[in-house]
């Protein structure tokens, strides 16, 4: 579900831009943005969940600080494809964000993507309370990254 379509498949995203990536957690949001061009991903650090302003308003924040066309949400499926009550509650996210945030708001299937980033994260030698408090944004960082490798 989104909120607004960024176009009609890969590569017709409607605006040109850069693109924010959002790994939902139950503690913290990974946020993760491109480059306008959209070549790459990296980390933009995290939003803590229920702390004013709330998540939505952050969000918010950053799309407008940082010129963002499109917003990626990450959409926890399970493995068979289903969705759950955490792909749903993604789902609800990506649609009231997007009612305030005026510019198109996507899902991007995230299975794996916190499997990925904290191999990624291990391979890289960032261990313990390090490594917890960065795989939410590096997770976001694989989630847009696939958005990208999408829609070139």
């Amino acid at each position: 579900m989104t909120s607004a379509p960024a176009g009609d498949g890969p590569g017709e995203t409607a605006a040109p831009g850069r693109v924010l990536g959002l790994d939902l957690g139950d503690a913290r949001v990974g946020v993760a943005i491109s480059d306008p061009e959209r070549r790459v991903a990296v980390p933009h650090g995290t939003i803590r969940v229920g702390q004013p302003p709330g998540e939505l308003k952050a969000v918010a924040a950053l799309v407008h600080d940082l010129g963002v066309a499109v917003v990626v949400v990450g959409h926890p499926r399970s493995m068979s494809g289903a969705s759950g009550p955490r792909a749903q509650q993604a789902e609800a996210f990506a649609e009231a964000l997007g009612s305030i945030v005026g510019v198109p708001v996507e899902l991007q299937d995230e299975r794996l993507s916190t499997v990925e980033a904290e191999r990624a994260l291990r391979e890289a030698g960032v261990t313990g309370a390090r490594r917890r408090r960065v795989v939410d944004q590096s997770a976001a960082t694989v989630i847009l990254g696939a958005w990208l490798d999408a829609h070139r």
